[in-house]
């Protein structure tokens, strides 16, 4: 029925469906997750930019008035405080579109989430021995 739809295969694919300056902020925050997850896989997940390692990590989107984050619901909250100006819901954040993009919170957002799934990752090592 939704022959419509668009699908997007690589991340490159999704960033250039936007207009120039949506494509640089986009482009700017697949670098600073890149640089925080440096060994993360790039993915489409859910036809988002998806960064995973031993599962995922974040995703992204741009909107017609945000650029929406997915770090997960416990990404959000051990940034509770310092996300408390934007507006979100329990696994995302929306940052306006038409205001810079906080990246210095966003990387470290993305280095908590990567610590946190390379424990899950090493527990369940452990309890498969």
């Amino acid at each position: 029925m939704e022959e419509n739809k668009i699908t997007f295969n690589t991340i490159d694919e999704y960033i250039l469906q936007f207009p120039p300056e949506v494509q640089e902020t986009l482009n700017t925050l697949r670098k600073v997750i890149k640089e925080a997850a440096t060994d993360a896989e790039e993915k489409i997940s859910y036809q988002m930019p998806t960064f995973a390692l031993h599962g995922n990590l974040v995703h992204f989107a741009a909107y017609k008035n945000h650029i929406g984050f997915y770090p997960t619901s416990s990404g959000i909250a051990a940034f509770k405080q310092e996300l408390s100006e934007y507006k979100g819901a329990k696994g995302s954040v929306q940052f306006p579109i038409d205001k810079p993009l906080p990246f210095e919170l966003i990387s470290r957002i993305v280095k908590y989430r990567v610590a946190e799934n390379k424990k899950r990752a090493q527990d369940k090592l452990k309890k498969k021995k």
